[in-house]
């Protein structure tokens, strides 16, 4: 992708407290007397987390205790595994009005082989505003053109990108669609039917090129074709992006056609019209954003809302991204809408810890609270979905992450200004006015 260029600012200062950088550690922690949401082996009552090495060693309602671990009491208090978005631009985007600042897209039509990865900035302001609502990992993935890229899930700590590294890349692919808005209305029917003709036409050569390539060894000529063997031979997942009904139903038959073994269908926003045949093909659906506004005037202002809740009910996997940058850490509601429109609590925490998991293929990390799995973990005041609970600890890879953000620290800056008021001046009353 394009090289990102960082500008360099002087720091602000925000209060005596912040004139040492608080910093992750690790360690041995017990987290004890809490309630343990563990996803995928039920709820623990007033139990014990044991990490260590940055991995969960032990919970349970009776752990033993090392006398070496550093004791956190939870009592009051809910531990959830981490919160997976499975699609934002989190690390790819920082300023979206500064063009050099935002890197997850590049020019062209076909660049498959460029790297979210790579392109992930550790040190974006984003980062800590996202983890520090209980969101540990994402898939960030590149934006625009037909195959725009490889996403890529991340970590939320680390000092370079392969730190942040989860483990798992993705091929994404915009699937041809229809003209849309102001392009529709200037189009007849003809002109529309040629459009997608030659969409379609883009993507297969794409594709009937890689099957080719396949089956040879030397593909260090042709970047792109080689970015997408992966998903022909079946050991990377190919990501497709679909939204309208007929749209969806074309994808199906595509996928189908292709025989390609890995396949996830994500936004999926009128996957609510079409849940049945989405069912009936076996593929996972990544859904969302849910907080968002019908496709068609004549829809109901809440479909968006009950689509995963009506994708899940009819029997498909479905996990739930925001498919944002630095309101990724609006994650949570967005659970939450879907959770209060018909999915219902556990299936939509599900859709953003183990199902994601599964989906993004590193449930063997990361998704539940389970012995042997990485330290991943937030504990909550309360109920993650309502907002007035409180992330109290955090931990990533068995990390204990300061509770601290950009937004904090000025909050808390601002909250408490000094010098403050000056006394010496006339205090105006507005409320005389």
């Amino acid at each position: 992708m394009a090289t990102l260029i960082v500008m360099m600012v002087p720091l602000l200062s925000f209060g005596q407290e912040d004139d040492q950088v608080l910093k992750a550690r690790s360690g041995k922690f017990a987290l004890t007397n809490a309630k343990i949401y563990t996803v995928t082996n039920g709820i623990i009552e007033n139990g014990t987390l044991l990490i260590s090495n940055g991995i969960i060693e032990a919970v349970g309602a009776n752990v033993n205790i090392p006398a070496d671990a550093e004791v956190i009491d939870c009592k009051g208090k809910e531990i959830y595994p981490g919160m997976i978005d499975s699609g934002t631009r989190v690390g790819l985007a920082e300023i979206g009005s500064i063009a050099e600042a935002n890197d997850f897209r590049e020019h062209g039509t076909l660049t498959p082989q460029m790297q979210a990865l790579s392109a992930v900035n550790p040190n974006s302001v984003v980062i800590p505003v996202t983890r520090v609502s209980g969101i540990t990992t994402v898939w960030t993935m590149p934006q625009g053109g037909v195959l725009p890229g490889t996403a890529a899930a991340i970590n939320l700590f680390g000092y370079t990108p392969d730190q942040m590294s989860a483990g798992s890349k993705g091929i994404v692919m915009n699937f041809p669609s229809s003209p849309t808005g102001w392009r529709a209305r200037r189009m007849n029917e003809e002109q529309k039917k040629k459009a997608l003709e030659r969409a379609f036409k883009t993507v297969n050569d794409a594709w009937d090129k890689a099957e080719l390539y396949a089956e040879l060894e030397d593909l260090s000529s042709y970047p792109e074709i080689e970015a997408l063997v992966p998903v022909v031979k079946g050991e990377m997942s190919l990501f497709i992006e679909v939204n309208a009904a007929n749209d969806i139903l074309s994808a199906l038959d595509w996928v189908k056609e292709r025989g390609y073994k890995k396949v996830i269908l994500t936004g999926v926003s009128e996957g609510w019209r079409v849940a049945e045949e989405i069912a009936k093909s076996g593929l996972p659906v990544i859904a969302g954003p849910v907080q968002a506004i019908p496709t068609r005037a004549s829809d109901r202002y809440d479909v968006a809302y009950a689509n995963p809740g009506v994708l899940q009910k009819a029997g498909v996997k479905v996990a739930i991204r925001t498919m944002d940058a630095e309101n990724s850490r609006n994650l949570p509601y967005h659970a939450g809408f879907a959770a209060s429109y018909g999915m219902g609590r556990e299936e939509a925490l599900k859709a953003i810890t183990i199902n994601a998991a599964e989906i993004l293929g590193v449930s063997d990390q990361i998704g539940s609270i389970e012995v042997g799995k990485k330290a991943n973990v937030f504990v909550s005041t309360g109920d993650p979905f309502e907002t007035a609970s409180k992330i109290t600890d955090l931990f990533i890879d068995g990390y204990k992450i300061p509770m601290t953000s950009r937004q904090i620290r000025l909050y808390d800056e601002f909250l408490n200004r000094t010098p403050g008021v000056d006394k010496t001046k006339p205090v105006i009353d507005i409320k005389k006015k």
